[in-house]
C-alpha cells in the first residue's frame, strides 16, 4: 500500500506504539532532526551531524555497557554510570557544537531527558562520560576535511560557457569517510558507454517518464516525485528505524548501534558517492537528451526543449545518491528486522505533516525512492541499479566491521 492519505486513528496508534517504547536514543534522534531543521542543515553536513550525534551515543552507551566495540578510542569502562545519561549528555554536547544556535532550545531538551532519570552517583557519572565521549567524536571528525574551502575547477575550454553555479559540496569528494579506509573504497566502474544499447534503453526511458510535460507518467508517479524532495529522503530512514525500533523493542546499545550505523552510512554515501560522481563526472539527463544528437548513439534522438520534472541538482549523475542512501539504510535495518516488515512504515512529510506515504516493506520504500529519480527525470535507470548495490555494500562493510558485538 502507498500514498498519502493516512486515517487520525492509523496516525495515533503510530503515535503510541512509538511513545511506549521510546528511549534516549529514538528521543534524541528525534531531536537531532528538529535542531537540524531549525538551523536550516541539510544533505551532506546534516549526513555528517546526524553520524556524529548517534555515534557518541552508541559509544557513550558502550562504555557503560559493553555490548559493542566503539567506534572511537576506547574509554575505560565504566559499569556504574548511567548509559541513559552519558547518551543523552553526548548528543548534548555534539548538537551544541554543530548547531549553537540552537542551544536554548537542545538544553531545554536535555534537561528534560536528565529530569526523567534518577539523581544519583550513576546520572552524575554518565554525564562527564557522555562529555568525554562527544569529545572524542568531535577530535575524530575536525581533521575530516568536510569544511574545507571549495576549489572545485570547472573542466571547459576557453570560450566555452559553462554554469557558474558552483556544485553542491564538491569538498565532500576527498572527504574522510566512517569505517572505511577511502573514499574510492567500494567506487563502481564506469557508467555505460555511451553507444551502448544499456545507455539508449535508460536515455529514452528517462526522456519519456521523467520529462516535465511527460504523457506517460502516471498521477501517482508524479505525487510520489513531489513528495520525495531532499528533505524528505534522509530523515525518511530515521523516521521508519524508530517505527521499527518501537515495535520490536529493541534493547538500549542494540538501538544504539541500529541509528549509528543508518547514520554513518548515510554519512558514507555523501562521501563515497561525491568521489565517485567528480570522477566520472557524467552528464545528467537534461543535458543528454538536448544533446541526443552528440552522443553517437543511433537510438537516442534528441529533443531541444525537454526539461525534467525535478529540478536537476547542481552535481553529476552517476552514481545517484538517493540510490546508495536506500540501499544502505536498507541493508543495515533488514539486518536487525529482516525482509518482511513487521507493520505499515509512514513518512511524514518533513514540511508538512499533513503529507505521508505508506509502505508494506523497507524495500518497498526503498524501490519508491529509487524510481522518483526517473520520474522526476535526474537520473538513468543503470545508476540506479549500480548505486542500490553500492548502498548494499557499505551496508554490508559497517555490519562486519563496526561497532561489532563484544559478548
Amino acid at each position: 500500500m502507498r500514498g498519502i492519505a493516512v486515517t487520525t486513528i492509523g496516525i495515533l496508534m503510530t503515535m503510541c506504539a512509538a511513545t511506549a517504547h521510546a528511549d534516549v536514543v529514538t528521543d534524541w534522534n528525534q531531536i537531532a532532526i528538529d535542531m537540524l531543521k531549525a538551523a536550516n542543515i541539510a544533505v551532506n553536513p546534516w549526513s555528517r551531524s546526524m553520524a556524529m550525534v548517534h555515534v557518541a551515543m552508541s559509544d557513550s552507551i558502550n562504555t557503560v555497557q559493553g555490548r559493542y566495540a566503539s567506534y572511537t578510542a576506547k574509554l575505560p569502562a565504566a559499569p556504574n554510570a548511567s548509559a541513559e545519561a552519558a547518551a543523552v549528555s553526548a548528543a548534548r554536547h555534539i548538537l551544541i557544537q554543530l548547531v549553537p544556535a540552537q542551544r536554548a532550545k537542545i538544553d531545554e531538551a536535555y534537561a528534560d531527558s536528565l529530569a526523567r532519570l534518577p539523581d544519583g552517583a550513576a546520572k552524575n557519572d554518565g554525564i562527564t562520560l557522555g562529555e568525554r565521549v562527544a569529545a572524542l567524536v568531535q577530535a575524530d571528525r575536525s581533521t575530516d576535511a568536510t569544511n574545507v574551502p571549495d576549489t572545485y575547477r570547472p573542466i571547459t575550454m576557453p570560450g566555452v560557457w559553462i554554469p557558474t553555479q558552483p556544485p553542491s559540496f564538491a569538498e565532500y569528494a576527498q572527504a574522510k569517510p566512517w569505517g572505511m579506509k577511502s573514499a574510492d573504497q567500494f567506487r563502481p566502474g564506469p557508467p555505460s558507454p555511451l553507444s551502448s544499447a544499456l545507455y539508449a534503453r535508460d536515455y529514452n526511458e528517462t526522456k519519456d517518464l521523467g520529462g516535465a510535460k511527460s504523457a506517460t507518467r502516471t498521477a501517482q508517479q508524479t505525487e510520489a516525485v513531489r513528495f520525495w524532495t531532499t528533505g524528505n529522503f534522509l530523515p525518511s530512514w530515521n523516521q521508519v528505524a524508530r517505527q521499527l525500533s518501537a515495535a520490536k523493542g529493541l534493547g538500549l546499545a542494540e538501538n544504539a548501534r541500529l541509528f549509528a550505523l543508518v547514520n554513518m552510512g548515510i554519512a558514507n554515501n555523501y562521501i563515497c558517492d561525491w568521489d565517485a560522481k567528480f570522477h566520472y563526472n557524467r552528464w545528467r539527463p537534461v543535458t543528454a537528451i538536448r544533446n541526443g544528437d552528440q552522443d553517437g548513439n543511433d537510438a537516442t534522438e534528441r529533443d531541444a526543449g525537454w526539461t525534467p520534472l525535478n529540478a536537476t541538482p547542481m552535481h553529476p549523475e552517476y552514481p545517484s545518491s538517493a540510490a546508495i542512501v536506500a540501499g544502505v539504510s536498507s541493508g543495515v535495518l533488514e539486518s536487525v528486522y529482516g525482509t518482511r516488515s513487521l507493520q505499515i512504515l509512514t513518512v511524514t512529510d518533513s514540511a508538512d505533516s499533513r503529507l505521508q506515504r505508506q509502505f508494506n516493506s523497507i524495500e518497498q520504500m526503498a524501490e519508491e525512492q529509487r524510481m522518483v529519480r526517473i520520474w522526476g527525470g535526474i537520473h538513468f535507470r543503470n545508476s540506479l541499479e549500480v548505486s542500490e548495490q553500492m548502498g548494499r555494500k557499505l551496508a554490508e562493510h559497517l555490519l562486519s566491521n563496526i561497532m561489532t558485538p563484544v559478548r
